[in-house]
């Protein structure tokens, strides 16, 4: 029980890394949902800790890039409008 309580608490403390590396709002989003997306299927498609913990390295590294594409297009959006993004908050 204690080893489930440490390999729990070391995935969530590097899907916070990971969340806290992304820069706009849907990278972080995006990084933290696919960590938590690709650990629920890693879970259900290998039933161990390993396929756990890979799942949610896969998923977040696929959630941090959709949402960086996202951040992107809602920066160049608000520059056509002549708006600066990170002043005017994402638009969706």
């Amino acid at each position: 029980m204690n080893t489930r309580l440490w390999i729990t608490a070391g995935a969530a403390t590097a899907i916070m890394t990971l969340a806290g590396c992304a820069a706009g709002p849907n990278e972080q989003w995006g990084t933290a949902g696919g960590a938590v997306g690709g650990a629920v299927v890693g879970n259900a498609i290998g039933g161990n800790t390993a396929s756990t913990v890979g799942g949610a390295a896969i998923g977040g590294l696929i959630g941090n890039q959709v949402g960086r594409r996202a951040d992107e297009r809602n920066y160049y959006r608000g520059q056509r409008s002549g708006g600066y993004y990170p002043y005017n908050g994402p638009t969706y």
